[in-house]
């Protein structure tokens, strides 16, 4: 039952963010992207989505579109805004790529590698 309870935990937080990132991004879509994503996400979500990292930060719309299309958002003009599925799809695809940029920042460690690993699919 523990564990259960501690996977619920972290469900909810999860959820919770991905329903935070559909509303804000339907209401304001003009604000800045760092102001809900970290610098690591954005930059994963550039090299996923094969685009240059752009000089300025991108705004919450394209940043959610982006994630939007790697979790299967194909982005047509009656397609409205990504849902919750499609944002959760990409945004594991952006922290698999968060995990790949920090461990190639900080130099390859297995130890390091397997511990993240590790708490990444718990």
């Amino acid at each position: 039952m523990e564990r259960v309870e501690k996977a619920l935990v972290l469900y909810m937080v999860v959820s919770w963010r991905i329903a935070r990132l559909m509303r804000v991004g339907r209401t304001c879509p003009e604000l800045d992207a760092s102001l809900f994503f970290e610098p690591d996400e954005i930059h994963g979500a550039h090299v996923l989505c094969k685009k240059a990292r752009p000089k300025k930060p991108p705004t919450l719309n394209q940043m959610i579109r982006m994630v939007g299309s790697l979790g299967g958002f194909l982005g047509r003009k009656s397609d409205g805004e990504p849902g919750a599925k499609t944002l959760w799809i990409g945004m594991q695809r952006v922290m698999d790529a968060v995990i790949t940029i920090q461990i190639l920042r900080d130099g390859y460690d297995t130890s390091v590698c397997a511990t993240r690993v590790a708490v990444r699919r718990t």
